[in-house]
């Protein structure tokens, strides 16, 4: 039996407890279900993992997922990690990767998807993570869009309006790059920390006049709205943002080839991408419950690496990535400070790609 677990906003207070804990500053291919809420404060399930993996190789593995458009949900279409990894399985959908940074710094995931930012932040609160896997580098996939009758046809009109995001997400942190190189100050806008779904109710209601977020949602606002800037065009004036898997450090390290074949079914699932993308839009669609067509049009809007790409951004990119991106948020107040460029550079590893390639 496959365990998916849907992890909603409720965890927001064990958000908080569990990563004040951690930081300085803020058998068989199976798989079975548990409550979020036992996953996001290491729970019954979340523990026994933990233990299992204490010394001895894991009988079990907590992936936590965002459902992001990238390798994960071919991954999961296929049942690959129930039918390859060769241990018991758990599928824990979060709606954040501040959802997944509470996650792992409480034990009860020990794989998370989540963005670069987040990623940063991780980094930045001392948890003993490691980045091993760009999912997907982002483009139009998520962007700052204004309702129709908003009267907002520029990052200037932004101006005393209401703007939705997820906080310490990449549309967050892209918001405020965005901002900041136009010379619109942020002070002078109400920037709410939204959920996703939140999100959308909050624009169905006429509480927010614009939101910068990711599909689902962003397919729906642009039904009556419009977009205003995209990160493909942040991108362009140097803002990277990405996808990243984070996993615990102990895990990591007591596990390593089951690290490795995690990595080994994303490579799989990015060449179906890169190659075949008619059946990847098929495949996404099934699992995100929406039109073949609008997984087609998903997935033009990020990049997908392939091994050697992802070997040469994590070796030489993607630590001053994180880096740039934690000063950032120091400039914003969103983190008093952020660790020196070697303390990131020790966070990312090319070290199970390699292997996955060999």
């Amino acid at each position: 039996m496959k365990k998916i677990i849907n992890l909603k906003k409720s965890v927001a207070l064990i958000s908080v407890l569990a990563i004040s804990a951690v930081s300085l500053t803020a058998c068989n291919g199976s798989s079975s279900t548990s409550s979020g809420a036992d996953q996001a404060s290491g729970g019954n399930e979340a523990s026994q993992s933990t233990e299992a993996a204490s010394g001895n190789k894991a009988t079990k593995i907590n992936i936590g997922t965002l459902d992001l458009v990238n390798g994960d949900l071919i991954a999961q279409y296929e049942k690959w990690y129930e039918d390859e990894l060769g241990v018991e399985v758990n599928i824990i959908k979060f709606d954040s990767g501040k959802d997944i940074n509470s996650a792992i710094a409480s034990g009860g995931i020990d794989i998370g998807q989540e963005g670069s930012s987040p990623a940063a932040l991780a980094i930045s609160n001392d948890l003993d993570v490691e980045v091993f896997w760009i999912g997907d580098i982002i483009g139009k996939a998520e962007t700052l869009v204004a309702k129709n009758d908003s009267g907002i046809s520029s990052l200037a009109d932004l101006k005393g309006k209401k703007v939705g995001t997820p906080f310490a997400s990449t549309a967050h942190y892209s918001l405020l790059n965005a901002l900041e190189l136009e010379g619109v100050d942020a002070n002078e806008i109400t920037i709410l920390d939204l959920q996703p779904d939140d999100i959308y109710a909050a624009w169905q209601r006429g509480d927010i006049d614009a939101a910068y977020v990711w599909y689902p949602v962003l397919g729906n606002l642009l039904q009556d709205g419009t977009a205003i800037t995209d990160s493909e065009a942040l991108s362009e004036k140097g803002v990277v943002t990405a996808d990243t898997n984070i996993v615990r450090k102990q895990f990591a390290d007591e596990n390593p080839e089951l690290v490795t074949k995690f990595v080994e079914l994303q490579l799989k699932a990015n060449d179906i991408i890169n190659n075949d993308s008619d059946k990847a839009a098929e495949e996404i669609a099934s699992v995100l419950e929406i039109s073949k067509e609008d997984a087609a049009d998903q997935i033009t809007q990020f990049k997908y690496l392939t091994a050697e790409e992802e070997i040469d951004y994590l070796d030489n990119n993607f630590a001053q990535t994180l880096k740039n991106t934690a000063d950032f948020l120091v400039t914003q107040q969103s983190i008093k400070s952020a660790p020196d460029l070697d303390v990131f550079q020790s966070k990312v590893t090319s070290e199970f790609v390699k292997a996955a390639s060999e």
